[in-house]
């Protein structure tokens, strides 16, 4: 957009008196957000309602991407950059003696998510806009997202994230748009004109409030939207007969059951209110969403005959694939159609990404609570049910009961929500080459045997604007400046980055800016943790969401290894290393919180042993989220990607990590394997157990973690120090790890893979040694990773399963 300095500083000031009704001298930090925040998004709205109404002028295809999580990160500086003003803004307010980064830090992070899931609808959000398709994202606004991860005496305790404590600069509440919301009651099926009705009666009733966030595309004046929605009362606030009272707790009630819809991203499900909030949540995102879809769509005046032609729904994992007969309750009941045209027009509008193989992560749902909370959808989660299973009677699977219980969508009285997504959908998509092959070859076998058509892999990408142009600005600059600045629309031409790898005045520069963003985390440690790491040190971080499939046990075990070599011989040479961790483990994960602790205990030995001279350090920092992220991404040398293989879909981190310079240590897992095809195996440090061997070893049980333990004596003394009052706790907090690792025998194969993993660290050691050769390997990584761009991503999912280009 045009606006220059001048107009920028008029508009400011004006915007301070108009939204917060003071002038410059008396206004806070919180103001001057406020305001500019406001300015910024006045300046977006013209882009956003041209935009809406030239996507209906040109009748293109419309994008729904239901997702639980948008993990979208502050907005301000990246709306300033991709409205191309924040040039001018920065000078604007440094002439009125104000400091941008300084106003941008009061924003808070919305609270919209927990890890890769919704980063990636945040990143593919970002790309559609810049991409220009119309794209829409639908989640629900969580009035404490997640939770606020805070480390007490070693031990994550989960607080309230309050994020909209006070006003979400960016959204816009649309109550005239807001839809009812059903849960419980019952359906009487009646018949008129030769057709069956079904009734729904004696229901609970919830409003369903939206408010639109705009998603900016990259200077190319399109804006589209992020709708959020909100759980409300449907008619009164509060009971009045109750409060005059004086019963105020039960006058509120209602009120507060309905609100908590919204209140937090995945309430604990390990007790059955917790199962039936998350059940709420998941139809109260599609109900309403799927709702307003099709009342927008008929305001087109199309026939919802061709419903299918003018949107794509997608949903992001198995978490919204009630939208599959929520879709065929509105065709069936509300408009009139019958069963086999509601579903061709359901089954050709949705799409179905899966993230896991892990079969505990694959949703089920217990068929009584549906049928208590959800009557109206299980009926139709039953019929398309016998419909599926007469299918693989008459066909392939004729007489084999167990294998068409087996593939049932309701069996054992679970509704297994996986099913229902593949046989609702059009298109079933992996999220790396190796995950997809497993969905195809063994999870999913039966499945893809009678829909091959259906399956197809997209691999994960991530957007270079956010996690390289926005969170490390100084290596942008220097790319820009080698390359030009056509990678920030083009990610792949990173590759002529290559043409300098080898020029010392270029590594030169990438060492400086690797240092500066290293100094730049070590004195947010001194500040916040009162911890001296050495930014000279080799930072080696593993930050993602805390589960024994992704290890940060194994990670552990090395760091206690390496800590028991130096005890042994306080001169050995090993090159300084400090170990970073990130991470939040889900509330009623016992271990993962365990493994939190382990993390802490060990650090808190560690750092205060002045034996070993400060050549390790370790940290665990709290409540990571995307700001974090953005400051740890470009400060790490050593990306810890180190999941049990078969068990990561593909991960994100690896990507952002790698396009920031560090090197990877990793297991050829997800997307690793891809990324480790791309830069070549002299760029990346693999390790561990192949997939073939990892799945041979399920098969046939032939994993025994005691004989492991028994052979090696590093791995045995580790081991023991869990338990043996070598940490400063009691000797049994660490039993449950221990125990899972010996008397459960080692679900994830952690100490299977170690004796690999204590070479491939050895080996980081050594060639971080050789600084040119480490630089060479780092801006290789750099190059290649516009291969992971989530634009060419969104391409392919607008080619190949949306229609939409």
């Amino acid at each position: 957009m045009r606006v220059n300095k001048d107009q920028f500083i008029e508009d400011f000031v004006n915007k301070l008196v108009s939204k917060r009704g003071k002038k410059i001298k008396e206004a806070n930090l919180l103001d001057k957000y406020y305001a500019l925040a406001s300015l910024t998004r006045d300046y977006i709205a013209e882009y956003w309602v041209n935009t809406n109404e030239r996507y209906l002028k040109d009748n293109k295809k419309q994008i729904y991407y239901f997702s639980m999580e948008f993990l979208i990160g502050k907005l301000l500086i990246s709306n300033l950059m991709s409205l191309g003003i924040k040039e001018v803004c920065e000078d604007g307010l440094k002439d009125l003696g104000l400091d941008l980064n300084e106003i941008a830090e009061i924003e808070k992070e919305p609270g919209l998510g927990n890890g890769g899931l919704g980063r990636l609808a945040a990143c593919f959000s970002d790309s559609m806009a810049t991409l220009g398709i119309p794209g829409y994202g639908v989640g629900i606004r969580y009035k404490y997202g997640l939770f606020q991860q805070k480390i007490m005496e070693g031990y994550q305790e989960e607080f309230p994230d309050q994020w909209l404590k006070y006003e979400n600069a960016w959204e816009i509440k649309r109550p005239s748009e807001s839809v009812e919301v059903k849960f419980g009651g019952n359906v009487i099926i009646t018949q008129k004109d030769n057709r069956l009705k079904f009734v729904h009666e004696n229901y609970e009733s919830i409003l369903a409030v939206p408010y639109d966030i705009p998603i900016v595309g990259y200077k190319n004046n399109i804006v589209n939207t992020l709708r959020l929605l909100s759980a409300e009362v449907m008619d009164k606030e509060f009971d009045y007969y109750h409060f005059n009272k004086g019963e105020y707790t039960k006058a509120f009630e209602d009120k507060y059951n309905t609100e908590a819809i919204s209140y937090v991203l995945y309430p604990d499900d390990s007790y059955e209110k917790g199962k039936i909030l998350r059940l709420k949540q998941e139809y109260f995102l599609v109900s309403s969403g799927v709702q307003s879809i099709v009342e927008s769509f008929k305001k087109s005046g199309k026939h919802l005959k061709e419903f299918y032609k003018y949107v794509s729904i997608h949903i992001n994992d198995t978490h919204p694939a009630l939208a599959i007969p929520e879709l065929i309750r509105i065709l069936i009941d509300e408009e009139g159609f019958g069963w086999d045209e509601a579903w061709k027009i359901t089954k050709h509008t949705i799409s179905y990404t899966n993230h896991t193989i892990m079969a505990e992560a694959l949703e089920k749902w217990n068929v009584d609570m549906i049928k208590k909370f959800l009557p109206r959808i299980f009926m139709i989660i039953e019929e398309i049910n016998e419909r599926f299973c007469k299918e693989l009677w008459n066909t392939k699977y004729n007489g084999d009961f167990d294998k068409i219980s087996e593939m049932a969508i309701i069996a054992d009285n679970q509704i297994k929500m996986a099913h229902l997504a593949i046989v609702g959908s059009h298109s079933i998509n992996g999220v790396a080459k190796l995950h997809t092959e497993i969905l195809k070859r063994k999870e999913l076998k039966e499945f893809y045997n009678i829909y091959p058509e259906k399956f197809n892999n997209k691999t994960n990408g991530i957007s270079h604007r956010r996690w390289l142009l926005k969170c490390n600005p100084k290596l942008a600059s220097v790319i820009s400046e080698y390359i030009g600045p056509s990678w920030i629309d083009s990610p792949e031409s990173l590759m002529n980055l290559l043409e300098f790898k080898k020029d010392p005045c270029f590594k030169e520069k990438i060492y400086k800016i690797k240092q500066y963003n290293k100094n730049k985390f070590a004195n947010m440690v001194k500040e916040k943790y009162s911890i001296e790491i050495n930014p000279n040190s080799i930072f080696d971080i593993q930050a993602k969401r805390i589960h024994e499939y992704k290890r940060q046990v194994l990670n552990v075990f090395h760091i206690m290894h390496l800590y028991n070599k130096l005890l042994e011989n306080p001169n050995l040479d090993i090159y300084p290393r400090t170990f970073i961790f990130a991470g939040k483990a889900a509330p009623g994960y016992y271990i993962a919180k365990e493994t939190i602790k382990l993390i802490n205990s060990l650090g808190k030995k560690i750092n205060n042993d002045y034996r070993i001279k400060d050549k390790l350090k370790v940290l665990f920092i709290e409540d990571y989220n995307i700001t974090l992220a953005e400051l740890l991404m470009p400060a790490a040398d050593v990306s810890e990607q180190i999941s049990t293989t078969t068990k990561e879909a593909s991960g994100t981190g690896n990507m952002k990590f790698m396009m920031n310079g560090a090197i990877t240590i990793a297991t050829l897992d997800g997307a690793n394997i891809e990324i480790a095809n791309e830069v070549g195996e002299d760029n990346i440090i693999i390790f561990g157990l192949k997939a073939k061997e990892v799945l041979e070893i399920y098969k046939n049980n032939t994993h025994n973690s005691i004989d492991i333990y028994n052979e090696d004596i590093r791995l045995k003394t580790v081991m023991d120090e869990l338990i043996n009052g070598f940490l400063p706790v009691s000797m049994d907090e660490f039993k449950g790890i221990y125990d899972s690792l010996l008397k459960d025998n080692d679900k994830y194969l952690v100490l299977k893979d170690f004796c690999d993993y204590v070479r491939a660290q050895e080996k980081i050691d050594k060639l971080y040694r050789n600084k040119s050769k480490w630089l060479e390997m780092s801006v290789t990584n750099i190059a290649y990773s516009g291969k992971f761009s989530s634009d060419k991503t969104i391409e392919e999912y607008a080619k190949e399963i949306w229609g939409a280009l």
